[in-house]
């Protein structure tokens, strides 16, 4: 299978830069100039990356990006010229995959892109990922692995982006025990921790407010100072 790659990017020059240089490795590479032509492409294409600018004309890409999430898990990278970091906090925070500044490294971005689709088409058999297991419970909550969802106590369902789910995937799957920063951001993007990043922890905070929306939930993930994370919800036994 040949993957497809969405590039959403109203600069002409630099959309026509990227098309040359994903055809050039193979990939099939469609183009949109501005959030309702990239809704539109989505609409009649199966898309596996989506790669976005931030400044668009109309809808803004964080914008965009958050509802994309709020209907799609495609695989989303950011690739911009605004590099201050609360734009990049905000960008994953929202559920992107990985933020590339501008002027960018054409050999670097290949690779990202390369690797990020490589653990996203991998990762769309949730059921082998779960080894078999379709739901895990605990404290009320329940984690559904077919719809990669997170089911509070009062039935609401909580889509998780593909870095909230791997996280969590990797909590139930491993209750009670320390995880590192370093092995959460392996597990949920294949990439080794570098100093000062943040995606590990953007994650957690993202998934703890779900967990906040019912006030009596315990603390179900538990920072454990200068190790890590620990996952501490009593899970069901089945």
């Amino acid at each position: 299978m040949t993957p497809n790659i969405l590039i959403v990017e109203d600069e002409l020059v630099t959309r026509n830069t990227l098309k040359s240089i994903f055809e050039a490795e193979g990939y099939q590479v469609l183009e949109a100039n501005d959030g309702a032509e990239m809704n539109d492409l989505l609409a009649n294409n199966t898309v596996h990356l989506i790669i976005m600018d931030i400044n668009l004309p109309g809808k803004n890409g964080l914008l965009l990006a958050r509802e994309l999430r709020d209907k799609e898990q495609i695989a989303l990278m950011f690739l911009t010229g605004r590099d201050n970091e609360v734009d990049k906090i905000l960008g994953l925070e929202i559920g992107a995959d990985d933020y590339i500044t501008k002027p960018f490294n054409p050999r670097e971005l290949t690779i990202r892109a390369r690797n990020l689709l490589n653990r996203t088409i991998n990762a769309q058999a949730p059921l082998e990922e779960g080894h078999g297991v379709e739901t895990y419970r605990f404290n009320g909550w329940t984690l559904d692995i077919n719809s990669r969802s997170l089911i509070s106590p009062n039935d609401d369902h909580y889509k998780l982006p593909r870095s909230e789910f791997r996280a969590m995937l990797h909590f139930v799957e491993n209750p009670g025990q320390i995880q590192t920063r370093a092995d959460l951001l392996k597990k949920m993007t294949g990439r080794e921790l570098k100093p000062h990043d943040r995606t590990v922890d953007v994650t957690i905070r993202r998934i703890r407010k779900h967990f906040e929306s019912i006030p009596e939930t315990p603390e179900i993930i538990a920072t454990i100072h200068g190790e890590g994370y620990r996952f501490c919800g009593d899970l069901e036994q089945d």
